[in-house]
């Protein structure tokens, strides 16, 4: 009981690291049907497709990158974001889709978008993360794992070429703020 107390003090907090209207404008009929019927998996799906529209990037599930055939020598950094967070939003539109940030990640990064709140369980490194219900959304329990169970969004994940955590960065990044950590994390 403790631990499940202390899992949701930590959700709550978290949650609120991102700015968020207090009014839920996804909330209608068709949102809160059932998520396990195909056509809400569906629209699920969309969103998550939609968020990985990103300019010329090549962005990759965990699943996508854990399957890949070439995956050479290159570290993985990983976009954690919700559907809700405004600052997810416009780092999508404003650093991401800059032509030099977009360059110096195709060529030194193999990325991945992952929403926190995905119900979907994903298999991770031998291990399967389950989505989690806490309060109005829940969250996938592989974002606990790389955010250390601080639960900030927009968060990146730095991995290495066999997919161990380097470091995780929150928060929003300008497009030099950006260039300049990943010259860090690739020794650039």
């Amino acid at each position: 009981m403790r631990l499940q107390n202390l899992i949701c003090l930590l959700l709550i907090v978290g949650l609120t690291a991102c700015n968020e209207s207090t009014s839920d404008s996804n909330t209608t009929p068709e949102n809160t049907a059932d998520r396990s019927h195909p056509a809400a998996k569906a629209k699920q799906q969309n969103a998550v497709n939609d968020h990985m529209k990103t300019g010329d990037l090549q962005w990759l599930t965990f699943e996508q990158a854990a399957n890949m055939k070439n995956k050479g020598s290159k570290k993985y950094l990983v976009d954690v974001y919700t559907d809700w967070c405004g600052w997810c939003k416009v780092m999508d539109k404003k650093t991401f889709t800059d032509p030099e940030v977009q360059k110096y990640l195709d060529e030194n990064f193999h990325v991945i978008k992952f929403n926190a709140e995905q119900k979907e369980a994903i298999d991770f490194k031998g291990k399967k993360y389950e989505w989690l219900p806490a309060g109005r959304r829940g969250v996938n329990m592989l974002a606990m794992e790389l955010l250390g169970s601080r639960l900030s969004y927009p968060t990146l994940v730095y991995l290495d070429e066999n997919m161990n955590k380097i470091k995780s960065s929150p928060g929003f990044k300008k497009p030099d703020q950006l260039m300049s950590e990943l010259r860090v994390i690739s020794g650039s």
